[in-house]
């Protein structure tokens, strides 16, 4: 029986979690933790988990978590996981971080895109990046996975085969993304609010979303060449889902069918990544722990598309992947319904 926490489990995406980590009779949530001081059921937060799972949350200092917990979910907000993980991991708890504190390499790249100096500097650069897809073979042996973010795991999905094979520019790539109300989390904001999102679309972090830089990380390192990327993400009034709608340039002429074989061949084995004939669409993926990618041409200009649902396959779900690749369950435990 594998004993795991989740610190921070008032979100949707610890919602998520929960639901999926309760198909597995082989773990035990055994805390949750938050910031109140009442100790809410976790009933009271998500009434949905009535009679599946009998837990307050807590504010639990590191240490009482690690006392009963061997892995732990951080689906705490950015900063405040930093300020935590040091402690779990000297503790002996292996750590799923689903905050961005240690999916960038570069302090100052951070700090630059968080507003924050970050205090645990040096596990940036060497904590194991959580896509699967990509780092399946360095992911069972880490002590901490920095769990990708919605629109990265949906973008560097739609993209990665493209630049392993050198077919695209590294520069020069416009990602223009959709995502559900969700992403903006749980917590109220003006712009999420019922009367202003719904019957409507906007562009929202137009050269300054924090998964930028993420992005061109990893298809940096993927593609050994320097990638830029134009990303505008927009809110539209769904509760989840995301689709990614990229235009990369190619470096040669190839015909559909061919790049489809490419990414066949790339993602051979890799339970959820699905590469489709049609459009993406993300009612088809909404609840799954699936990404969808197909590929288009207008003129000569090839279109990318991916489709995730922002709170699994860009949240709950990688994480779940990351824990069962780390716990030694298959990885699709608990993630097919």
């Amino acid at each position: 029986m594998t004993k795991v926490a989740i610190m921070g489990a008032t979100g949707y995406a610890a919602l998520e979690l929960i639901k999926i980590l309760l198909r597995n009779s082989d773990v035990e949530i055994v805390a949750l933790t938050s910031r109140s001081e009442e100790a809410p059921h976790i009933s009271e937060i998500h009434p949905c988990l009535e009679g599946r799972l009998d837990l307050r949350c807590e504010a639990l200092t590191s240490a009482e978590i690690a006392d009963r917990a061997d892995f732990v979910f951080c689906a705490l907000p950015h900063v405040a996981s930093m300020e935590v993980i040091p402690d779990l991991l000297a503790d002996g708890c292996r750590v799923v971080d689903l905050s961005a504190d240690y999916r960038l390499s570069d302090p100052a790249v951070y700090e630059k895109w968080y507003h924050h100096v970050h205090i645990d500097p040096t596990r940036l650069g060497s904590t194991v990046y959580g896509l699967p897809e990509l780092w399946a073979d360095k992911i069972p042996s880490a002590d901490l996975i920095a769990n990708p973010g919605c629109y990265t795991s949906t973008a560097i999905l739609g993209l990665a085969p493209l630049m392993a094979e050198g077919l695209v520019e590294p520069t020069g790539i416009i990602i223009d993304a959709k995502s559900g109300v969700s992403g903006a989390g749980r917590n109220p904001k003006l712009g999420t609010l019922y009367p202003e999102c719904n019957e409507s679309i906007t562009a929202y972090g137009v050269g300054t979303h924090r998964h930028t830089p993420e992005i061109e990380e990893v298809l940096t390192t993927v593609g050994g060449k320097d990638v830029k990327v134009t990303f505008t993400p927009h809110l539209t009034p769904m509760n989840r889902g995301i689709l990614a709608t990229m235009y990369p340039r190619l470096t040669k002429a190839i015909s559909r069918d061919a790049l489809l074989d490419v990414y066949r061949s790339f993602y051979q084995g890799k339970p959820f990544v699905r590469v489709i004939d049609r459009i993406p669409a993300t009612k088809n993926v909404a609840g799954t722990n699936y990404c969808d990618i197909s590929v288009q041409f207008a003129g000569d200009q090839l279109i990318v598309f991916s489709a995730t649902d922002n709170l699994i396959k860009g949240a709950a779900g990688v994480a779940i992947q990351n824990f069962n690749l780390m716990a030694g369950y298959p990885e699709t435990a608990g993630l097919i319904v």
